[in-house]
Order: C-alpha cells, then sequence, then structure tokens
C-alpha cells in the first residue's frame, strides 16, 4: 500500500463524502465521564437485481458500553425533518448491545432507534458503513508491519462537553508480527473511541478503493487496537435474526424504511 500517501487529500474527502452521516457521538448521562462515537452498518443478507436486503446495527467499542445511561447526541443533518430535540436519552444502555466475541466490538440493532424517530414524527438520513466499504479478509490481510495511512471519522469532546464536533484523524495502522493485531498508531482524542477507521487500498492508475478497515478500540498501553471488519462480519452473521423482516422493496416502490433498500 505503498502508494496511499499520495491519496491523503482525495482519502479525506471521500471518507467525507461517503461516511460523514454514518457516525453518532454519545456519552455516558449526567456524570458525563465516559465519551465514545458509534456508527451504522448495513450487514447485506441478501440481493436480488437492484433491491437489497439488510440488517442494520450501530457498532462501537464494547468497553464504551458499560452504564446504563447514555445521551446521544444529535445533529440537523441526520434528519429528513426537524428533530424533536437535540439529544437522546437511552436507558438500559448496556443492555442494548451485543459484544462480537473477544474481539472488543458490540453492537446494537436500529430497530429503536427507527421507531423513536417515528414517534416524534421525524425520520433519520444517515450514511451506513455497507457491505461494499467495509473491509474483506483480503483487505484487512494487506495490512503488514509496514505503516499503512488511516483516517478516524469521530467526534471529540467541545470545551462544555456537550459539543461534539466531528473530525477526520489522521494515524497509520501496522499489524503486530507477534499476534497479527491490527494497531492504530496515533492520538485518538476524547470521544472517538469506537468510531470507524478508514484506509485507502492503491488500485493502481491513480485509483483507490475506500475501505472501512473496522472499530478504534480503547488503548492499550499508548496504542490503540483495532477490531476489524473481517471478524466483525463473521460475528454478525451469527447472530440470531431480531428484526425478522417481511416487507418488500422495488426500484420504483422503494421506502426508506431500513430493512429492505433499493441502491
Amino acid at each position: 500500500m505503498s502508494e496511499a500517501p499520495v491519496f491523503h487529500d482525495a482519502i479525506i474527502d471521500s471518507v467525507l463524502g461517503s461516511a460523514r452521516r454514518s457516525t453518532l457521538p454519545y456519552q455516558q448521562a449526567h456524570r458525563g465521564e465516559d465519551f465514545g462515537t458509534a456508527f451504522w452498518f448495513n450487514d447485506l443478507v441478501s440481493k436480488q437485481g437492484d433491491t437489497e436486503t439488510v440488517r442494520q446495527f450501530l457498532v462501537t467499542a464494547r468497553a464504551m458500553t458499560r452504564y446504563d445511561i447514555a445521551e446521544v447526541r444529535l445533529r440537523p443533518e441526520l434528519s429528513e425533518s426537524a428533530m424533536s430535540a437535540r439529544a437522546i436519552a437511552m436507558i438500559k444502555f448496556e443492555q442494548e448491545w451485543t459484544p462480537l466475541g473477544d474481539s472488543g466490538v458490540a453492537v446494537m440493532p436500529t430497530g429503536g432507534l427507527h421507531a423513536l424517530a417515528r414517534r416524534k414524527r421525524w425520520e433519520w438520513a444517515t450514511d451506513e458503513i455497507t457491505d461494499g466499504l467495509a473491509a474483506r479478509a483480503e483487505d484487512v490481510a494487506a495490512v503488514g508491519s509496514e505503516p499503512v495511512p488511516s483516517y478516524v471519522l469521530g467526534h471529540d469532546v467541545g470545551p462544555d462537553r456537550t459539543d461534539r464536533p466531528q473530525a477526520v484523524v489522521v494515524g497509520n495502522v501496522v499489524r503486530s508480527a507477534d499476534d497479527g493485531q491490527v494497531w492504530w498508531n496515533g492520538t485518538v482524542p476524547v470521544g472517538c473511541v469506537g468510531a470507524p477507521v478508514f484506509i485507502g487500498v492503491p488500485l493502481g492508475d491513480q485509483r483507490f478503493k475506500l475501505v472501512c478497515l473496522g472499530v478504534v478500540l480503547p488503548a492499550v498501553g499508548s496504542r490503540h487496537p483495532v477490531g476489524t471488519f473481517d471478524l466483525i462480519r463473521s460475528a454478525v452473521r451469527e447472530l440470531p435474526d431480531r428484526s425478522s423482516p417481511t416487507a418488500s422493496a422495488t426500484p420504483a416502490t422503494a421506502s426508506r424504511k431500513w430493512w429492505r433498500r433499493a441502491r
């Protein structure tokens, strides 16, 4: 991946163009001691013609879900219409998340978030990390001992601790020769743990493929491990289907229901 630095500015533009509306900042309610970033992920169940069937989840670092009440900060751009509030309080927060084995990652089905929006008479407008954007085994395997330029899209913590500005954080990832773990080398601002990590895979002829490598996890020593999408995808597909989607959509009649989307 030695060509990747050539694409630095283009990769940042691509991250924002593809995933700017995929992230949600959240924090422990009231005490305000823990801050994280989650993001929307569509797991592709099947595809027929132009219609995709997906299961949708929020994804974050498991360590950032271990408290009872969370406050999820909202941005106007995440709604098709005016939102009724600037934040959502989620009770029994830890219970909503399913840990994905020992990956350090947890997921939450998003049906409850969509139901809440409908009750409040607004609708989510998000970007999702799609099956095509999420790293595959060969993308993860291509990360070796040579640093690969990488980009975290997360939400920092502003001075008043309620402002959660989105930021693209630049660093690099490498693979440990000892255990094969992928590590993020660089600073991770407060609030950005749980955020997606992106790389640009060179394709030659001045082209690259944007890939969401995985999730930045809490630091171990001076470095942050990355929970990679090859493991996330496999673990998610072993989960029971709690959504049981029944609706269908065609290119002519597709609705924005999360379980069916015509592309």
